[in-house]
Formats: C-alpha cells, structure tokens, sequence
C-alpha cells in the first residue's frame, strides 16, 4: 500500500472529539488529586488569614465537582452502549467542552468569581443544551416502532422547553442539598471569602440561574419549531438516534 494511503487512512482514525476528552479527562483527574490533598491541609476556619486563601470546604466543594464531571463524562459511551444510543461527536464535543468550562475553569481555576458572568453563560448554554436534548427524546419516540406517534411541531417544542426547565430546577435542588449538607457553595450564595450573601442578593441569584435556563431553551425551542416546521434540518447535529430502529 503507498505511503500516501497509509498517512490518510491514519488521518481518518485521528479524532478531534477522543483527543479533548482524553485531556478533560486527565485534566480532572489530576485537579481531583489536587483538591483532595488540599481538602488534608487546607484552613477550616470561616476566614482565611492570607486574602483569597481557598477554605477547607472550597476544597470539598472542588473534589466532588471533579469526582462527579469524570464520571459524567462517561455516561454518553455508558448510554450508546447499553440502549443503542448513538450521540453525536459535536454533540459530545459541546458536553465534553461545558464540563471543562463549569468544573476545572469554574470551580478550580475560580472563574466563578474572576469572570463576570461565568455562571449566566454556562447556564443559558445548557438551557440550550438540554432544550436540544429534549427535541431528540421526542423525535426518538417519534421514530419508534412500538410507539405510533405523530407529535405536532408547537409540542414538541413546548416538551423541550419545559423538559430544559424541568431539569434546571432539578439541578438548583441539587446545589441546594449539597450546600445544606456538606456547607459547600454550589449555588454561589458566599462570596469567595466565605462571606454569605444577604437576602434578596442570594436568591437573586438562584432566580438569575433559572431565567437564563429559560431563556436557553426558549431559544432552542424557537429554532427548533422552526426546523421542525419547515424541514430546515438545524438542530440534526444535536438529535441522538437509536443506533437500531427497533425498540
């Protein structure tokens, strides 16, 4: 076989969305050692003595973001296999990118607190994310062969809408919990010192969260309307398909 063919078909395997999953990948599990031998010495008082010194509980709070984000790497490999699932590579490739952007910049390298707005961007950004996720629930009951239906395009974008917020709320009760039993602040209602915010300041930042959820999959739902509508084919580098038609 000619050289040329050999450095081509090798070309072909080389694979842009397995090389930044392998780096997100050890990315968190070296921030994950990190955390854990800082969870050892870290400070457990409410304040630091140095300015800007991490407490023992932004330790936790980084562990367990990291521990959770490699294992939710895995799950769309985990999903294909076992209910013959096919996700997308740019699907994959988004997922893979707002894990790195959320946990190792948001939590480790504190652009929760450097970067304004950090927090709304990649919040609107999942909105959008799972509003997609839930135009391919739906168009894979759609596609079923034991479920006959034919949803209308207004309700499938309302099912992805409401899917997006569903899920939103799901995670606000989630940081809510962890925060309550572990003293952690996922939800971002201390300042980076420790200090808590004060009234409507605290929850407004829940709120924030939970408008820009919506605003995300509002947006997802209108282009996805749209697509459905008038066959424009916007959002197929998002659906997930079912890798056999048969259910």
């Amino acid at each position: 076989m000619p050289m040329w063919i050999k450095m081509k078909a090798i070309g072909k395997k080389f694979s842009w969305e397995k090389v930044l999953f392998w780096f997100v990948f050890i990315t968190l599990v070296g921030s994950t050692v990190f955390s854990l031998v800082n969870v050892i010495l870290a400070p457990s008082g409410a304040v630091t003595a140095v300015a800007h010194e991490k407490l023992r509980s932004d330790y936790v709070l980084m562990l367990i973001q990291c521990i959770m984000g490699i294992v939710i790497m895995f799950l769309p490999s985990m999903i294909e296999r076992k209910l013959k699932i096919y996700v997308p590579g740019f699907m994959h490739i988004l997922f893979v990118i707002f894990l790195y952007a959320a946990i190792y910049l948001g939590e480790v390298r504190s652009f929760y607190y450097k970067v304004p707005h950090w927090d709304t961007v990649l919040h609107t950004f999942s909105g959008a994310m799972i509003g997609a996720l839930g135009f391919s629930i739906v168009k894979l009951l759609n596609d079923s062969e034991k479920v006959k239906i034919n949803l209308s395009p207004v309700f499938v974008a309302v099912f992805a809408f409401s899917f997006a917020l569903a899920i939103g709320a799901l995670w606000e009760i989630y940081e809510f919990s962890f925060d309550k039993l572990l003293g952690l602040n996922m939800q971002k209602s201390a300042f980076e010192d420790g200090t808590p915010m004060a009234g409507r300041m605290a929850l407004a930042d829940t709120m924030k969260d939970l408008i820009v959820d919506a605003l995300g999959a509002l947006a997802t739902s209108v282009l996805g309307y749209i697509s459905i509508k008038y066959k424009k084919g916007w959002l197929e580098n998002f659906e997930v398909r079912r890798l056999f038609n048969k259910m």
